[in-house]
């Protein structure tokens, strides 16, 4: 997806990447390698930027082209979004509020974190994991104790629970330039630790809007970003947000933003990449986005039902479909957000078979 809006830009994209059915492969250069590969490097060497759409990145890759060539988001922006324990203390000394967590590098301390978040909370591996992945609610010692076992026994972050009224998030990309453009606040639905949909406008007031934009430049100045960033937020009853999770890159929320007019989240992430003018990639219609997760065999979802509801456009990903895997999303777009929200449900009825 970043790929093909590069494209109307005059923008060609050359993907490392080692999957042989890399979805980027139909409309960009695929170099086929490890992303350690030296060949593969040189090749993203000659580029005028470098980018990247996930963030578990080996440090061994960006480590070889930093210097050589404008890495967007900077190997230190990464340094800090690939582990839980650096991300919290760094969006703490930015300005933003994060859920009470603690660091726990070995058993023993277990008991001291559970107590310090409350007795109940989520213990998540400090690195990897995403899409509820790498995590485990926990709520007593031995819950603790089986967990961290489960999850490998490696450095984990004890996170506690956060009353919520809802879930939003916002993307923000940066400029070289120190420019900004801002995202939709949109609302999140999660279901089994994976998005299931994102609407726009979400049902935050004006004033919350404001505030994640406010905290989504600081972080971004603090950081010294330059690229895109997607911030997630708990939102709590009194308006405040607590920031849950940061993205250094294009974020499955902000999809809807490829059919709401305007600029995309991929279009931003390109333009903030090579340094060209920026404009807030803001839907201008209510839209939402629901994920198509993998089907089991035989049980394909009925596309020619999802088309014929009006205001949707899919998108495939050309992925091989595994029940779970994210292979697709269905776009809505309508003139109220109550219609949208209508289509949307049609939806996923659909999909949910």
């Amino acid at each position: 997806m970043l790929s093909l809006a590069a494209l109307p830009l005059g923008v060609r994209c050359v993907v490392l990447e080692p999957d042989p059915l890399a979805p980027a492969r139909l409309c960009a250069e695929h170099l086929r390698a490890a992303y350690t590969d030296a060949a593969g490097l040189e090749r993203l060497a000659a580029c005028d930027a470098v980018t990247l759409e996930f963030e578990n990145v080996p440090v061994e890759a960006t480590a070889a082209l930093e210097g050589r060539v404008p890495l967007r988001p900077s190997p230190a922006v990464l340094h800090l979004s690939k582990h839980r324990a650096r991300e919290k203390a760094a969006l703490a000394a930015a300005g933003a509020r994060v859920a009470p967590y603690a660091v726990i590098e070995y058993a023993g301390e277990l008991a001291a974190a559970l107590s310090r978040v409350g007795g109940v909370g989520i213990l998540k591996t400090s690195e990897l994991g995403y899409d509820g992945k790498g995590q485990a609610r926990v709520s007593s010692l031995d819950d603790s104790r089986a967990a961290w076992e489960r999850l490998g026994g490696v450095s984990c972050v004890l996170e506690g629970l956060v009353p919520f009224v809802r879930e939003v998030s916002l993307g923000v990309a940066r400029g070289p330039d120190g420019s900004l453009a801002f995202g939709p606040l949109a609302q999140n639905v999660h279901r089994d630790g994976i998005l299931r949909r994102s609407v726009f406008p979400a049902a935050s007031s004006a004033a919350t809007h404001g505030r994640a934009r406010a905290l989504a430049a600081a972080v971004a100045h603090a950081w010294d970003l330059t690229g895109l960033m997607t911030l997630e937020f708990f939102e709590l009853s009194s308006g405040e947000l607590i920031v849950n999770e940061l993205a250094p890159r294009v974020h499955n929320s902000g999809h809807l933003t490829q059919d709401g007019g305007g600029v995309s989240q991929f279009e931003a992430a390109v333009r903030a990449a090579l340094g060209l003018p920026l404009a807030d990639f803001e839907p201008l219609l209510p839209c939402g986005m629901v994920n198509i997760l993998g089907w089991q065999e035989g049980r394909e979802p009925d596309w020619d039902a999802i088309d014929r509801i009006p205001g949707t456009r899919r998108h495939l990903y050309h992925k091989a479909s595994r029940p779970g895997r994210k292979v697709g999303h269905v776009n809505v777009v309508g003139s109220s957000i109550d219609e949208v929200l209508s289509r949307m449900d049609a939806v996923e009825a659909l999909l949910d078979g």
